[in-house]
């Protein structure tokens, strides 16, 4: 099924890895007051600063991050860090307002799958119009209409109602409609110059903000398989699919008003994604 899947579990994509070291104390070798004498001090600064020495080689060497490791051939993904950009420019150019126009490689591939996971979990999706406008622009033409029939049944006026949405996807009056993904990671696990397969870990707000809510807004944690093929001069979307997870522990924050969550959907825009 579709990212339309997660609405119903939710009522509604790295770390980076660190080298601490921990230095000798401070304190001398002999206790009490004793002092030693001169050449004994001078024989501990020696020994102090050769230690200082080698703990500094031996973090400057762990932090080349493997430089002259070899690389999986043909990929050219960055590292998994989040820190670890590519240093391209994902896309120039957009088709009806999302981002178009992805290199034709692996990193072209894994920006095009977290942009395309973003627009297809977003609450332009429950609007008729909208959805058709983004179904057109991203699909391969070879699965477009199945996918097109696939997602205007899965957005159905029934499933609307329930949310407690308009036919057109807007929320009842003083209410703020929150639709949201929010990719967290990809990972290409196949990739020709013609096809991709791209796996998109995500993070995804949904809910009505407002007061008397009965539908607040929640998160979830869920993962978007998204096979692509390459048509004309983009990657294009043959087909998505959706499993629950990897989910973290839930942190301490604690949880903001309806009025706070109003103000930041509309206040707060979103990203174009790059890998």
């Amino acid at each position: 099924m579709s990212l339309g899947d997660k609405y119903e579990n939710t009522g509604g994509y790295g770390g980076s890895g660190q080298t601490r070291t921990r230095m000798p104390d401070s304190g001398g070798p002999h206790g009490g007051g004793r002092r030693g004498g001169g050449r004994t001090s001078s024989r501990s600064l020696v020994t102090v600063v050769g230690v200082v020495v080698l703990l500094i080689a031996a973090i400057a060497f762990a932090n080349r991050g493997g430089d002259d490791s070899p690389s999986g051939e043909g990929d050219d993904s960055p590292k998994a860090e989040a820190t670890a950009p590519s240093g391209e420019r994902p896309v120039q150019s957009a088709n009806a307002g999302i981002p178009s126009g992805f290199a034709r490689d692996r990193q072209g591939a894994e920006s095009a799958a977290a942009n395309y996971a973003a627009v297809l979990g977003s609450d332009g999706m429950f609007n008729p119009t909208r959805r058709r406008e983004i179904v057109q622009s991203i699909t391969d033409p070879s699965t477009r209409d199945r996918l097109q029939d696939g997602f205007d049944a899965d957005y159905s006026a029934e499933l609307l109602k329930s949310f407690g949405l308009t036919a057109n996807g807007t929320a009842p009056e003083g209410m703020t409609f929150v639709n949201r993904t929010l990719p967290a990671g990809t990972k290409a696990t196949a990739f020709s110059e013609s096809a991709a397969t791209v796996e998109v870990w995500c993070s995804g707000l949904f809910g009505l903000a407002g007061d008397g809510s009965t539908n607040p807004v929640t998160s979830s944690w869920f993962t978007v398989t998204m096979k692509l093929n390459w048509s004309g001069d983009d990657w294009r979307v043959l087909e998505t699919t959706q499993k629950t997870g990897p989910t973290p522990v839930p942190g301490d924050s604690p949880v903001s008003g309806a009025e706070d969550m109003s103000k930041v959907v509309e206040e707060f825009g979103g990203f174009t994604y790059a890998r």
